[in-house]
C-alpha cells in the first residue's frame, strides 16, 4: 500500500538531486552598473572540465524583483546563478529574458523556476516554437554528451510569451526593449535593451573576443545585428560570452566579418576553394588569432560564407 508514495518521493528527489553534482563550480558575478550584475563564463564550448557552463547569466534589480538573461545550460548551472542572485538581493526573480534557442543559454531556466515558480518566461517566438519541436531535446541531450552526464537531470522549462520587435516590456520602473532578428546568430535572437541604464544583451549576435559558430544562422543576419547594436549607442554592452565592456569590442567584431566577408567574396570570384582561401584570410585577421574558437570556426565560417554567397 506504501510502495507508490514511495516510489513518488523516490521520483521527486532524483528530478529535485539532478544526478551527483548538483551545482556547477561557483563563479562570481560581476556588478557592472547600479542595478546589473553579469556572471562571466569561461570561453569554449561545453566540457566536462566546465561542467557545461559558459554563457554568461546576467540579472537586473528592479524595484518590483529580479530580471534574468539567460541563466545557463543546465539546472546545475542554474542553481549556482540562483546562489550567486540571493548574494545580491532578497528580491525574488520575477521575469527570464531567455535571447536565443541554444540551450546553453537558456535550460537553467528549471532551477531558476524551482527557486522561484511564479517568474515569467519570454523569448522569441520562433525561439518557443523550436523548442516544442524538438530543439529542447536536442540540447539536453547534447548538453549531457559534451559533460559526460554531469548535466542529467536537467529538464526543458520551455518559456510561455512572445518578445517581438521593439517591444517595451516595463518591469519594476525599467524598460527592457526587445531588438529582435530572424536572420542572426540562430534565426531566434533576442537583444535585450535596459533603456534607462543604456545597457545592451547582445546575446550570440556579438561576442567578445570569440570566433563565432554561425552554422545556425547567417553572416548577414549577424552583420546588420552588430550594427544595430552599434547604433544603440549603449554605455555597457554584455555580450553572449567573454567579457561586458563598451562599443570597442562590437566594433572589433564588425571589423572581422567585414574583413572575412569580403576576402571571401574577391576569391570566390577568382574561382578559389575553401581550402585555398583559408590561409589567405587566416593572415588578413591575425590580429583576431587569440580568439576563443579560432582554430575550430574559422574554417567553417569560410565555407558557410561560400555558401551564403551563392545563394545571393
Amino acid at each position: 500500500m506504501r510502495i507508490l508514495p514511495l516510489l513518488a518521493i523516490l521520483a521527486f528527489c532524483t528530478s529535485a538531486l539532478a544526478g551527483p553534482n548538483d551545482v556547477v563550480h561557483p563563479y562570481p558575478a560581476q556588478k557592472i552598473s547600479a542595478d546589473t550584475y553579469v556572471i562571466h563564463g569561461p570561453q569554449g564550448v561545453p566540457s566536462v572540465a566546465n561542467q557545461g557552463f559558459m554563457n554568461n547569466p546576467a540579472w537586473v534589480v528592479t524595484q518590483e524583483g529580479v530580471v534574468v538573461i539567460d541563466p545557463g545550460s543546465s539546472v546545475q548551472v542554474g542553481r549556482m546563478v540562483v546562489a550567486q542572485i540571493r548574494k545580491t538581493t532578497d528580491k525574488p526573480v520575477t521575469h527570464i529574458f531567455d535571447t536565443h534557442v541554444h540551450g546553453d543559454h537558456w535550460l537553467g531556466n528549471q532551477a531558476i523556476l524551482e527557486a522561484w515558480p511564479n517568474a515569467t518566461l519570454i523569448a522569441h517566438p520562433d525561439m518557443i516554437k523550436q523548442a516544442r519541436n524538438g530543439a529542447d531535446a536536442f540540447w539536453i541531450k547534447l548538453m549531457s554528451d559534451m559533460t559526460g552526464g554531469y548535466t542529467d537531470g536537467t529538464h526543458a522549462v520551455i518559456p510561455t510569451v512572445e518578445a517581438a520587435d521593439g517591444q517595451a516590456f516595463q518591469i519594476g520602473g525599467k524598460t527592457f526593449r526587445i531588438h529582435s532578428s530572424t536572420d542572426a546568430h540562430s534565426k531566434t535572437d533576442l537583444m535585450i535593451e535596459v533603456v534607462e541604464d543604456r545597457i545592451l544583451f547582445t546575446a550570440d549576435n556579438v561576442l567578445n573576443h570569440q570566433v563565432m559558430n554561425i552554422r545556425d544562422g547567417t553572416f548577414k543576419g549577424v552583420m546588420k545585428a552588430t550594427d544595430r547594436a552599434l547604433a544603440l549607442n549603449a554605455k555597457r554592452y554584455v555580450p553572449g560570452h567573454g567579457k561586458t565592456g563598451d562599443r570597442k569590442f562590437v566594433e572589433d567584431q564588425k571589423a572581422y566579418f567585414s574583413t572575412l566577408m569580403s576576402e571571401v567574396r574577391r576569391m570566390y570570384g577568382e574561382g578559389k576553394s575553401d581550402y585555398e582561401m583559408k590561409p589567405v584570410i587566416a593572415e588578413k585577421l591575425k590580429a583576431y588569432q587569440d580568439w576563443a574558437e579560432w582554430d575550430t570556426n574559422l574554417g567553417q565560417q569560410i565555407s558557410l560564407a561560400i555558401l551564403e554567397i551563392e545563394q545571393e
